[in-house]
């Protein structure tokens, strides 16, 4: 049986009081989130301040990007080892911001991925999906397995527990746009079947996926109700306390 696992993205928003807030906020509601795994990845100048926020409460914290150098002449970029020093649990890896807005190639990413997994401490979280023109040109799956195979390419099944896959269609993030729950079931029934295949049936029964793609609490429910959706990757609504506790609350009240 797979937990649901809900993240807040806060992306490039929030002052460092209001990363606080928020996160303080969540903390002090984090009783009613029954098994629902949840996560808020904030900024990574705020990490250290909202760890302290959320300290004694079962909200995890990620990062949103990693370097696969463990350390050098990197300006601006941030290896494992810091990650890891501040208590950060994970990081996002291939988020579309960073495959569409900064170019990172699959190659790129797949390092980063093994850079994650090679540390005990940490896991990786692994977005994919297609833009609207591949969605519109029937190429959906085949982006999905492309991304799944390069991205993964060198993963040992046995890092089953500290991965996670997060398919978000480009054209439904921060579009206000969404994909329908039978959309978002057939893309997530298509990466466990390739998951399979790639690595074995266990593994693919193990992974958590994630959908994302303007999740709010009025559609959260019926999403998170289909059989292969294992949570959310949620941007925009999880800046807000009471529509991020409405989403986990959807969360909470589905059964798998």
């Amino acid at each position: 049986m797979r937990k649901i696992f809900i993240a807040g993205n806060w992306k490039m928003n929030l002052t460092k009081s209001e990363a606080i807030a928020l996160a303080s906020g969540l903390a002090a509601k984090s009783s009613s989130f029954g098994n629902v795994e949840v996560g808020v990845i904030p900024a990574f100048v705020h990490i250290d301040a909202v760890s302290a926020a959320v300290k004694g409460s079962p909200i995890s914290v990620g990062a949103q990007d990693v370097y696969f150098e463990k350390n050098g002449a990197f300006t601006g970029e941030i290896s494992t080892d810091m990650l890891v020093d501040l208590g950060v649990q994970y990081a996002l890896v291939g988020h579309s911001e960073r495959r569409h807005i900064l170019k990172e190639s699959d190659e790129l990413l797949n390092k980063k991925v093994l850079a994650l997994l090679a540390r005990k401490e940490l896991g990786a979280l692994l977005c994919v999906g297609e833009l609207l023109e591949e969605r519109k040109a029937e190429k959906t799956f085949a982006v999905i397995e492309h991304q799944l195979k390069t991205g993964l390419a060198g993963v040992d099944a046995s890092h089953v527990d500290r991965l996670v896959i997060a398919y978000e269609p480009v054209w439904a993030i921060g579009t206000g746009l969404t994909a329908s729950p039978q959309q978002a079931q057939d893309a997530h029934a298509f990466t466990r079947a390739t998951l399979a295949k790639m690595f074995n049936p266990d593994f693919a029964n193990k992974i958590q996926i994630q959908y994302g793609g303007s999740v709010k609490a009025s559609n959260a429910g019926e999403l998170l109700s289909q059989p292969d959706v294992d949570g959310a990757l949620v941007g925009g609504a999880s800046l807000k306390v009471d529509e991020f506790v409405g989403i986990i609350t959807a969360g909470a009240a589905t059964k798998k």
